[in-house]
């Protein structure tokens, strides 16, 4: 009997990631590093994302493994993208075999990976577990609340998350294990200073400007929204650089929304471009949840044109200020939000990826 304990605990563990979007290339890639050493992945990407600024040019600079296979379900309304997701999911699992689904986030491939593993009745394992916005507005709640109660393992990366969770009744498989995006800040950031040449290709000085990222559903699909935070931006009169994201290019071009003369509109940039234009901007406005967190570790000021946020922390600390879409609390807080006070570790140590691993195999 001991003896097969320990071979089941030795064999070799077969995994089913399951990716789609920026962010989860970037959660993904320390995890992948560590669980490959030992075990066997099968890397699934849905194509949510799926021009190269997007997703192929991650791949190259996380240097994650390329995808063992890739669904090509690319943009389409919620229900018919996250069907096709499902459908090709369940497909690769049944012929896979894993041992464990792994999924990240809260996107549209988080979701229909989780319903595929539900389904199968294959064990599930969440990373990023018990984050809350309250907004269910957002397409993103759902999504995160849904993979929560149907995984088997929820991975969780503050107390913030696991406190979130009791609140639902869901304490069983709940492990605390930090923030995998700031392991691959910390094992990015010099890289990124060493390798890229974006301040000078774009002529910037540190402090000298002001960076935007604006991409969710509810800023770009809602043409008045988006045009009260561009009003806002171009209000501040700071110096702007503004890394265009394809569904927002795509609104703007249509739309002929007025952008200011102070905003400088780029095409999207890689990860670790976007590090170092992080670091060195005066403050970032953002509707981004990876970008709120980036921006705290980097310690540079975070203005969210939302209404809530999933990254509580963030704002308690007093490094984040929601501000919504109203212009002038938008060009205000451009101008003077600059917080000077602690910020406390609420992410973890930088070995989060390890202890994902370890919970799973």
């Amino acid at each position: 009997m001991l003896v097969g304990a320990l071979a089941r605990l030795l064999r070799t563990m077969r995994v089913l990631t399951v990716v789609g979007a920026r962010p989860q290339f970037i959660k993904a890639a320390p995890v992948s590093r560590i669980l490959r050493h030992h075990h066997q992945e099968f890397l699934l990407h849905t194509g949510q994302h799926y021009d190269d600024a997007m997703s192929d040019l991650f791949f190259r600079e996380l240097q994650i493994p390329s995808p063992d296979k890739n669904l090509e379900v690319g943009s389409d309304r919620h229900g018919k993208q996250t069907a096709a997701m499902l459908s090709g999911i369940e497909a690769v699992a049944l012929d896979y075999k894993p041992d464990w689904v792994l999924i990240y986030g809260d996107t549209n491939s988080t979701l229909a990976g989780a319903l595929a593993a539900a389904k199968l009745q294959v064990p599930l394992a969440h990373v990023e577990a018990g984050l809350r916005s309250f907004d269910r507005r957002m397409p993103e709640e759902t999504n995160r609340v849904v993979a929560d109660h149907v995984s088997t393992l929820l991975l969780c990366p503050t107390q913030t998350a696991v406190t979130n969770l009791a609140r639902e009744g869901v304490t069983q498989g709940v492990q605390l294990v930090g923030d995998v995006m700031y392991d691959a800040f910390l094992q990015n950031l010099e890289v990124a200073r060493s390798r890229t040449e974006v301040l000078a290709d774009l002529e910037l000085e540190p402090s000298g400007y002001q960076l935007i990222t604006v991409h969710r559903a509810e800023n770009v699909d809602h043409l008045d929204r988006l045009e009260s935070i561009l009003d806002g931006v171009s209000r501040s009169d700071m110096p702007v650089v503004f890394p265009v994201h394809p569904r927002t290019s795509a609104v703007v071009r249509s739309s002929g929304v007025k952008v200011g003369a102070n905003v400088r509109i780029i095409d999207p940039v890689g990860y670790l471009e976007m590090l170092v234009l992080e670091e060195n901007a005066l403050a970032i406005v953002t509707d981004s949840g990876g970008v709120q967190k980036e921006a705290y570790f980097a310690g540079r000021p975070c203005i969210t044109v939302r209404d809530s946020t999933e990254w509580t922390e963030t704002v308690d600390a007093g490094w984040n200020l929601l501000v919504g879409t109203d212009p002038h609390a938008i060009a205000r807080a451009m101008r003077e939000f600059r917080p000077t006070g602690e910020r406390p570790n609420v992410f973890g140590d930088g070995h989060a990826a390890e202890r994902v691993v370890q919970a799973i195999t």
